[in-house]
């Protein structure tokens, strides 16, 4: 994550939220009025944002004091102090939302990477994320993966060449065979790109490989075809698994001996960590 990067996601989450000021804090408040205040869990999890967290509040007021308790990727429990803040009473409640929100949701990512991460612990298959992320949160989102223990899958259609069902349909329309589609692709692209096609039969993957392609997805494969499909491949090519992964299902999953398995739910469906900040008021 960049700065300009952060600041920017944070800057347009401060103008949507009080677009001409807080006129609550303006009509009820001294602005003399100075508050501290504690970033306090309602329950357990891994942290992620804390920094993010901090730049709401330095970029509502230069002169808020933020103390940070804890660090990226760290567990905590109910009821510890994760950060401390310090500063005009106005200034804390207007970045109190926005502080809120990204470090809840971000902390719910890498709580939820964190079980999936723990769930394949006793073998060497890899949880990534997918482009399934909040428009506008991206950088955010990836990064709380991390935070969680995962990995990052491409970051956006610009970064690696990924073949999926609907590319296949048309290849197919058309009559291109996959293998061909495929060593024209690698005549197009820089020999840094990597490629990757999706498969969902069985019947397509010795052509795929042969190929040479980087990675070859099986998509919602069985268990007995996940293997089955690991031994054709032989180690030439990254087998990654993707589609009916949960964490009932991840762990059998990974024990088919694939590399790295896809995961959409660590950002399309996660539920946010509740953080509370807990704010004294005094008149100053």
């Amino acid at each position: 994550m960049t700065a300009a990067a952060i600041d920017e996601i944070i800057e347009r989450a401060l103008v949507e939220d009080a677009p001409w000021g807080d006129v609550t804090s303006e009509a009820f408040l001294p602005r003399s009025a100075r508050a501290t205040a504690r970033l306090v869990p309602r329950e357990p999890g891994i942290l992620s944002g804390i920094d993010v967290f901090a730049r709401v509040f330095e970029l509502v007021d230069a002169d808020v004091v933020i103390e940070l308790g804890s660090v990226d990727g760290a567990a905590f429990e109910s009821g510890v102090t994760l950060a401390r803040v310090d500063g005009s009473a106005h200034s804390v409640l207007r970045a109190e939302r926005i502080a809120l929100n990204l470090t809840q949701r971000m902390s719910g990512i890498a709580t939820l990477t964190a079980q999936y991460v723990n769930a394949v612990s006793a073998t060497d298959a890899r949880i990534a994320d997918t482009r399934k992320t909040t428009p506008g949160l991206r950088i955010l989102e990836r990064q709380a993966v991390r935070d969680g223990g995962g990995y990052n899958h491409r970051y956006s259609l610009s970064d690696a060449v990924l073949a999926k069902d609907n590319h296949l349909a048309v290849l197919a329309a058309a009559g291109t065979p996959i293998g061909e589609a495929i060593r024209l692709a690698r005549s197009r692209v820089s020999h840094t790109t990597r490629i990757e096609v999706e498969v969902d039969r069985l019947d397509q993957v010795e052509d795929v490989v042969a190929a040479g392609v980087d990675t070859i997805m099986l998509d919602n494969f069985s268990l007995d075809e996940l293997r089955e499909g690991v031994a054709i491949v032989a180690g030439r090519a990254i087998v990654e698994a993707s589609g009916g992964v949960n964490l009932d299902t991840v762990a059998a999953i990974a024990e088919t001996g694939v590399d790295v398995i896809s995961v959409g739910a660590l950002t399309h469906s996660v539920r946010s960590i509740d953080l509370g900040l807990d704010v004294d008021v005094t008149a100053g």
